[in-house]
Protein backbone atom coordinates (compact mmCIF):
# COMPACT_ATOMS: atom_id res chain seq x y z
CA UNK A 1 0.00 0.00 0.00
CA UNK A 2 1.45 3.47 -0.66
CA UNK A 3 2.31 4.67 2.57
CA UNK A 4 2.32 8.88 3.73
CA UNK A 5 4.12 9.88 6.96
CA UNK A 6 3.76 13.36 8.31
CA UNK A 7 6.05 13.76 10.96
CA UNK A 8 5.94 16.89 13.17
CA UNK A 9 7.05 19.07 16.31
CA UNK A 10 4.29 20.52 18.44
CA UNK A 11 5.17 22.61 21.23
CA UNK A 12 1.90 23.35 22.76
CA UNK A 13 -0.62 21.53 20.94
CA UNK A 14 -1.98 23.86 17.87
CA UNK A 15 0.41 22.29 15.62
CA UNK A 16 -0.44 18.82 16.91
CA UNK A 17 -3.83 19.69 16.10
CA UNK A 18 -3.11 20.74 12.80
CA UNK A 19 -0.85 17.61 12.06
CA UNK A 20 -3.90 15.28 12.77
CA UNK A 21 -6.45 18.20 10.74
CA UNK A 22 -3.76 16.85 7.70
CA UNK A 23 -3.82 13.60 8.63
CA UNK A 24 -7.75 13.31 8.42
CA UNK A 25 -7.73 14.73 5.15
CA UNK A 26 -4.59 12.47 3.98
CA UNK A 27 -6.99 9.59 5.06
CA UNK A 28 -10.00 10.09 2.57
CA UNK A 29 -7.69 9.03 -0.41
CA UNK A 30 -6.73 5.06 -0.67
CA UNK A 31 -3.16 5.69 1.08
CA UNK A 32 -1.35 4.56 5.07
CA UNK A 33 -0.84 7.80 6.65
CA UNK A 34 1.48 7.78 9.64
CA UNK A 35 0.93 10.59 12.50
CA UNK A 36 5.34 10.81 14.07
CA UNK A 37 6.09 13.07 16.50
CA UNK A 38 9.30 14.38 17.10
CA UNK A 39 9.40 14.71 21.18
CA UNK A 40 9.93 18.03 23.42
CA UNK A 41 14.02 16.59 23.09
CA UNK A 42 14.01 16.38 19.13
CA UNK A 43 13.80 12.49 18.79
CA UNK A 44 11.69 10.27 17.03
CA UNK A 45 11.98 6.26 18.03
CA UNK A 46 14.39 4.76 16.07
CA UNK A 47 12.21 2.56 13.48
CA UNK A 48 10.84 5.85 12.59
CA UNK A 49 13.60 6.02 10.17
CA UNK A 50 12.97 2.92 8.15
CA UNK A 51 9.18 4.06 8.18
CA UNK A 52 10.20 7.00 6.46
CA UNK A 53 12.48 5.22 4.26
CA UNK A 54 9.52 2.71 3.31
CA UNK A 55 7.27 5.83 2.76
CA UNK A 56 5.85 6.99 -0.72
CA UNK A 57 5.70 11.04 0.75
CA UNK A 58 6.45 12.88 3.85
CA UNK A 59 4.91 15.84 5.18
CA UNK A 60 7.02 18.01 7.59
CA UNK A 61 5.22 20.36 9.97
CA UNK A 62 6.18 22.42 12.98
CA UNK A 63 5.39 25.75 14.52
CA UNK A 64 6.99 28.77 13.44
CA UNK A 65 9.04 30.29 16.37
CA UNK A 66 11.40 33.02 16.06
CA UNK A 67 11.16 33.33 12.23
CA UNK A 68 11.61 29.79 11.55
CA UNK A 69 11.32 26.15 12.86
CA UNK A 70 12.15 25.53 16.54
CA UNK A 71 15.38 23.43 17.92
CA UNK A 72 13.62 19.88 18.30
CA UNK A 73 12.38 20.09 14.23
CA UNK A 74 16.48 21.09 13.49
CA UNK A 75 17.67 18.27 15.50
CA UNK A 76 15.17 16.12 13.60
CA UNK A 77 16.48 17.59 10.66
CA UNK A 78 20.28 17.13 11.30
CA UNK A 79 19.23 13.32 12.06
CA UNK A 80 18.18 13.58 8.57
CA UNK A 81 21.75 13.20 6.94
CA UNK A 82 22.08 9.22 6.99
CA UNK A 83 19.03 8.62 4.94
CA UNK A 84 20.45 11.34 2.83
CA UNK A 85 23.89 10.51 2.81
CA UNK A 86 22.21 7.39 0.82
CA UNK A 87 19.38 8.91 -0.92
CA UNK A 88 16.70 6.92 0.97
CA UNK A 89 14.10 9.52 0.09
CA UNK A 90 15.02 10.76 -3.22
CA UNK A 91 11.83 11.12 -5.56
CA UNK A 92 9.58 11.11 -2.69
CA UNK A 93 6.49 13.08 -1.82
CA UNK A 94 6.93 15.89 0.32
CA UNK A 95 5.32 19.43 1.54
CA UNK A 96 5.16 20.85 4.26
CA UNK A 97 3.26 22.99 7.50
CA UNK A 98 3.02 25.52 9.81
CA UNK A 99 1.47 27.50 12.42
CA UNK A 100 2.09 30.82 14.51
CA UNK A 101 1.13 32.97 17.25
CA UNK A 102 0.75 35.74 14.70
CA UNK A 103 -0.58 35.94 11.56
CA UNK A 104 2.28 36.31 9.67
CA UNK A 105 4.98 35.70 11.70
CA UNK A 106 7.56 34.94 9.80
CA UNK A 107 6.00 31.46 9.00
CA UNK A 108 7.11 31.39 5.12
CA UNK A 109 11.05 31.20 6.89
CA UNK A 110 9.44 28.03 8.18
CA UNK A 111 8.29 26.83 4.57
CA UNK A 112 11.45 27.72 3.17
CA UNK A 113 13.31 25.41 5.12
CA UNK A 114 10.88 22.48 5.03
CA UNK A 115 11.66 22.93 1.04
CA UNK A 116 15.71 22.75 0.95
CA UNK A 117 15.56 20.34 3.29
CA UNK A 118 13.17 18.18 0.59
CA UNK A 119 15.16 19.18 -1.93
CA UNK A 120 18.39 18.74 0.00
CA UNK A 121 17.47 14.99 0.27
CA UNK A 122 16.30 14.80 -4.20
CA UNK A 123 12.23 14.90 -2.88
CA UNK A 124 9.62 16.10 -5.14
CA UNK A 125 7.76 19.16 -3.49
CA UNK A 126 3.84 20.01 -3.31
CA UNK A 127 2.07 22.89 -2.40
CA UNK A 128 -1.62 23.93 -1.13
CA UNK A 129 -2.94 24.09 -4.73
CA UNK A 130 -5.29 26.40 -2.75
CA UNK A 131 -6.88 29.98 -3.95
CA UNK A 132 -5.99 32.48 -1.19
CA UNK A 133 -9.43 34.17 0.31
CA UNK A 134 -8.30 37.91 -0.52
CA UNK A 135 -11.78 39.28 -1.04
CA UNK A 136 -13.21 42.05 0.73
CA UNK A 137 -16.13 39.37 2.20
CA UNK A 138 -13.09 37.05 3.16
CA UNK A 139 -13.49 35.93 6.64
CA UNK A 140 -11.34 34.00 9.52
CA UNK A 141 -13.18 30.61 8.65
CA UNK A 142 -12.27 31.05 4.91
CA UNK A 143 -10.39 28.50 2.63
CA UNK A 144 -6.87 29.23 2.92
CA UNK A 145 -7.15 32.46 4.61
CA UNK A 146 -3.46 32.97 5.27
CA UNK A 147 -2.76 32.34 1.81
CA UNK A 148 -0.18 29.78 1.97
CA UNK A 149 0.47 28.63 -1.43
CA UNK A 150 4.19 26.93 -0.88
CA UNK A 151 2.90 25.35 2.22
CA UNK A 152 0.35 25.34 4.51
CA UNK A 153 0.03 28.26 7.28
CA UNK A 154 -2.47 28.19 10.41
CA UNK A 155 -2.46 30.91 12.67
CA UNK A 156 -2.79 30.17 16.88
CA UNK A 157 -3.26 33.65 19.13
CA UNK A 158 -0.58 32.75 21.79
CA UNK A 159 -2.77 33.25 24.06
CA UNK A 160 -5.39 30.97 22.70
CA UNK A 161 -5.70 27.22 24.02
CA UNK A 162 -5.21 24.44 21.09
CA UNK A 163 -9.00 23.53 21.72
CA UNK A 164 -9.56 27.13 20.89
CA UNK A 165 -7.00 27.01 17.52
CA UNK A 166 -5.91 26.96 14.67
CA UNK A 167 -9.71 28.41 13.39
CA UNK A 168 -11.89 26.32 11.35
CA UNK A 169 -10.73 28.00 8.44
CA UNK A 170 -7.44 26.86 9.20
CA UNK A 171 -8.28 23.18 10.08
CA UNK A 172 -10.25 22.84 6.50
CA UNK A 173 -7.68 24.14 4.75
CA UNK A 174 -5.04 21.39 6.75
CA UNK A 175 -8.07 18.61 5.79
CA UNK A 176 -7.72 19.65 1.91
CA UNK A 177 -3.68 19.84 1.73
CA UNK A 178 -3.57 16.03 3.11
CA UNK A 179 -5.70 15.30 0.85
CA UNK A 180 -3.92 16.87 -2.19
CA UNK A 181 -0.55 15.75 -0.83
CA UNK A 182 -1.91 12.17 -0.34
CA UNK A 183 -3.73 12.44 -4.25
CA UNK A 184 -0.10 13.41 -5.27
CA UNK A 185 1.50 10.52 -3.43
CA UNK A 186 -0.62 8.13 -5.19
CA UNK A 187 -0.78 9.22 -8.61
CA UNK A 188 3.11 8.99 -8.47
CA UNK A 189 3.21 5.82 -6.67
CA UNK A 190 0.18 3.58 -7.39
Amino acid sequence: MVTLSIVYFSGYGHTKKQAEAVQTGALQADIKVNLIAIDKDGNVADDVWETLANSQGIIFGSPTYMGGPPWQFKKFADNSSKPWSSQAWRDKISAGFTNSGNMNGDKFNTISYFNVLAMQHGMIWVGTGLKGAGMKSSTRDDINWLAGYGGLLAQSPTDASPEEAPYKGDLETAKLFGKRVADCTLKMFK
